[in-house]
């Protein structure tokens, strides 16, 4: 197949691009050119920025389209106009987050999808779920019977720079007493992105239409410790703390102590029913290859690199001589 991927030498589109090499297609990068420019030489790359440079793209056919790097409907949609004649099957990557309601666990595809409180207030990083909703929407008005929706929750995996799964891997290979929250067995679920991107050229290939979860495999917290301590060459403790502990401290979730989640807040993001995603060929490596390969490729970043997300060691510090101190 000839394959247009939108974005492609960072993280999803990387492993996407890996993925459909390896299947023997054809593929063609679109992007700015800005990271790893020099990546897969083997392909054609039309540098370009999609929000002013569509028309490079014209004129040109594929049998499908990836969008990796949509965002904006606006944007979306013109893509989509100019592709309309060009590819026979548009793969929009969207999000868990269009949900309206990420309090409840267990939600199908066919949950309500957030809407703009009104077009005054639009605001896309507090309405970004939103936001996708809209930009799914504007890729099956164009392809009404030729659009897959993919709605990935937390991918996780080598070249993932936003270090919401890299810190654990991380901390424990630094060694010491490592801040972790409970419950042990607090369920979570995430997907490495080279499961992720093999199982969507799967679906492109077989032209699967229609929306699908893609949340991966359910894992404690427990799971992802062991994991990382098997993983690491420095020797490590962990210390649980209470999730009453963690608010007390105004410990920031998901950012600043990647994976937590409070109970009272949007759990459905680790929860999903992702039920038709395995149905329909959906497959997950073990967890520990992704520890493994994650803090491999994390010990090859330069160290000038900014971590996005995790605790300040000196922060971790202060919380766990706390919580030592109310436990004696």
């Amino acid at each position: 197949m000839k394959i247009l991927i939108l974005g492609g030498t960072k993280f999803l589109g990387r492993a996407l691009t890996e993925a459909a090499l390896a299947k023997g297609h054809e593929i063609t990068l679109f992007h700015r050119g800005l990271h790893d420019a020099h990546a897969f030489p083997q392909v054609q790359h039309i540098h370009g920025d999609r929000n002013v440079d569509l028309a490079q793209l014209q004129e040109l056919h594929w049998d499908a389209v990836i969008d990796t790097s949509g965002y904006q409907p606006e944007v979306v949609d013109a893509a989509a106009k100019v592709l309309k004649d060009q590819v026979k099957h548009y793969t929009f990557i969207s999000t868990v987050s269009v949900y309206d309601d990420l309090l409840q666990v267990n939600l199908n595809e066919s949950a309500p999808v957030a809407e703009w409180e009104s077009p005054e207030t639009m605001d896309p990083g507090r309405q970004y779920g939103a936001l996708k909703a809209l930009c799914e929407n504007a890729v099956k008005k164009v392809f009404p019977d030729q659009t897959l929706v993919i709605r990935p929750g937390l991918i996780v995996g080598p070249y993932d720079a936003s270090d919401r799964f890299t810190y654990w891997p991380s901390r424990f290979h630094r060694g010491g007493d490592v801040l972790v929250p409970l419950p042990k067995e607090r369920k979570l679920q995430f997907i490495d992105v080279r499961d992720l991107s093999a199982w969507i050229i799967r679906l492109v290939e077989q032209g699967t239409v229609g929306t699908l979860h893609a949340s991966g495999s359910e894992y404690s917290m427990e799971d992802v410790v062991e994991a990382c301590r098997v993983m690491s060459s420095n020797a490590s403790a962990c210390t649980w703390v209470s999730e009453e502990f963690l608010v007390a401290n105004e410990v920031g979730q998901w950012m600043e102590l990647p994976l937590w989640i409070r109970s009272d807040s949007l759990v459905g993001m680790l929860a999903l029913d992702n039920a038709k995603a395995f149905e329909s060929g959906l497959t997950t490596r073990p967890l520990i290859e992704t520890v493994q390969d994650t803090l491999a490729w994390d010990l090859g970043r330069s160290p000038e690199n900014v971590r996005l997300a995790g605790m300040n060691p000196s922060r971790e510090q202060e919380l766990l001589r706390l919580w030592h101190e109310l436990r004696n």
